[in-house]
């Protein structure tokens, strides 16, 4: 079936029981509720079109990590004070955000927002669609995860991404105060998958070059650690830990937190790509891009949609000192176009292809009717929030 005559299928048999059983399962599979909105529906895409963004999002990290020049310039983008030493080649995990436009030709097209190479919900995503698919009964031949994986090799993939040759115990989910992390409940079904463990920052205990958590109530050393520390949180916070990024340690990072800085909104200007829209450098623009209404104001560093501005005034740029210019750019604004039909009206999609150890692996999708995407700007809306992709391969 196409993802136009699923989308009519499922608006059709639509139930707020049905969402109410989705909600329930989800909880039950996580261990609590989402601590975030989980929208009503999934999306139904061709396959073309997954396959698409799957072939734009490997293109565009290409072009930054194959690239000994922008490797040169995207040294820049590493805070001296929170440059780790061994450093891979490689990122094992990258983000893409594209938002969902319809082309010329009438088809879905993506659209680059943003890059990023840090993890996401990996172990969440997988349960998220397969409870669209039991709570709503929908076929059990669509798939969720990408490049012919099942759970089978795509959970292969993440234990090695993760988990390496170690053994669990010595590996660790790093996070600060995960307990009131919004994705907390990944870092549960993290742990279920892998037996690994969430150890927040400020907990660990530096002895020479080791790391050491508490486990069971005993100093366990640390071999390899999955990061999930925001430095921009770091910072907002002003978190204190026992280590300096620094500093030359036994432990080896699953998620270096140098690519955090190297491929992230510091890329968006170097990037090449008709999917990509027009970037620059605030420091680096001479004269403003007119009118400022299609542009968008961002800082290098922040997370979440923090501090963005749609349509920045003068004034507002104005008013960020010289001396810090080089840490925002000026993107041109990505006009998602309303492309999955509810009872609200058609409804705006971003979709996050992820990738792990080079390879996309399972698609975030998020929707929304307001000026920008994430759950946290939809709020008092149905119909949004975060949803799954789901797809029938081609034949």
């Amino acid at each position: 079936m196409t993802g136009e005559q699923l989308r009519k299928l499922f608006n059709q048999n639509y139930t707020p029981a049905r969402y109410a059983r989705f909600l329930e399962l989800v909880s039950a599979r996580c261990g609590e509720p989402a601590p975030f909105r989980l929208c009503e529906t999934p999306c139904f895409f061709d396959w073309d079109f997954m396959r698409r963004c799957s072939r734009e999002g490997e293109e565009l990290i290409e072009q930054l990590t194959h690239n000994p020049a922008y490797q040169q310039a995207s040294e820049a983008a590493i805070p001296e004070k929170y440059r780790a030493p061994g450093e891979p080649a490689d990122p094992l995990f990258v983000q893409v955000d594209f938002g969902v436009v319809r082309g010329e030709d009438g088809l879905l097209a993506p659209r680059l927002v943003e890059i990023q190479a840090f993890p996401s919900l990996y172990a969440f995503q997988p349960v998220l669609a397969q409870s669209y698919i039991d709570a709503y009964d929908l076929p059990r031949d669509l798939h969720y995860l990408l490049d012919g994986l099942d759970m089978e090799a795509y959970t292969k993939i993440l234990r090695e991404t993760i988990v390496g040759d170690h053994a669990p115990e010595n590996v660790i989910l790093l996070e600060i105060d995960p307990a009131h992390q919004k994705t907390r409940p990944d870092f549960t079904l993290t742990e279920r998958m892998l037996g690994i463990r969430t150890v927040c920052i400020t907990r660990l205990r530096k002895e020479g070059r080791r790391l050491l958590y508490q486990r069971d109530g005993a100093w366990t050393v640390i071999e390899r650690i999955y990061n999930r520390t925001i430095i921009d949180e770091v910072e907002r916070k002003g978190v204190t830990i026992p280590f300096d990024w620094r500093d030359e340690l036994d432990v080896e990072w699953a998620g270096h937190p140098n690519h955090y800085f190297r491929i992230s909104k510091f890329s968006l200007p170097f990037l090449k790509h008709p999917s990509d829209p027009r970037t620059m450098f605030l420091h680096e623009a001479e004269d403003l891009p007119e009118p400022l209404k299609d542009w968008v104001l961002k800082p290098l560093y922040s997370f979440a949609g923090l501090g963005v501005t749609l349509g920045p005034t003068r004034e507002r740029i104005a008013a960020i000192p010289a001396a810090e210019r080089k840490n925002w750019v000026l993107q041109e604004r990505v006009e998602f176009t309303p492309v999955i039909e509810t009872p609200h009206g058609y409804t705006k999609a971003e979709i996050r292809v992820m990738y792990a150890s080079g390879r996309p692996v399972t698609p975030i999708i998020r929707l929304g009717r307001g000026a920008m995407m994430g759950v946290d700007h939809n709020r008092d809306m149905e119909w949004v929030g975060a949803s799954a992709a789901l797809y029938h391969e081609a034949s």
